[in-house]
């Protein structure tokens, strides 16, 4: 069974829905086995995609092919990511998290509690 990659990245769960599918293949963010792929190409089991969207850079193996959208844990059968690609999402995600703590630092002049406790640190 073959079946367009928009459909398939829909039916596996990447997109919400198909349209952004072909909004992103557009854009250049799929690969089809180190090719831009087109929302109209056709995907088989055995091809190796590279899929850019908000929950990051997947590496995936197509698994099987799907028309149709079904429950999360059936999309999941549909590919396997690779370890290489699963290391370094996560990766990233600790980066985002590191810089989220570091984001909640104030722009502009100390606050009363600020110089106090910069006092503190100083031992003053």
């Amino acid at each position: 069974m073959v079946v367009r990659i928009d459909k398939w990245l829909w039916a596996a769960r990447f997109f919400k829905t198909r349209a952004l599918a072909a909004r992103a293949c557009e854009l250049g963010r799929i690969e089809s086995n180190g090719q831009q792929a087109k929302a109209a190409r056709e995907v088989r089991a055995g091809d190796l995609l590279r899929v850019k969207n908000d929950g990051g850079e997947f590496h995936v193996e197509v698994l099987g092919v799907s028309e149709m959208r079904g429950p999360a844990a059936v999309a999941q059968t549909l590919y396997r990511e690779t370890e290489e690609s699963k290391a370094a999402r996560a990766k990233a995600a600790e980066e985002r998290k590191a810089q989220m703590q570091f984001g909640d630092m104030r722009e502009g002049k100390p606050s009363k509690r600020d110089r106090r406790e910069i006092g503190r640190l100083r031992g003053r």
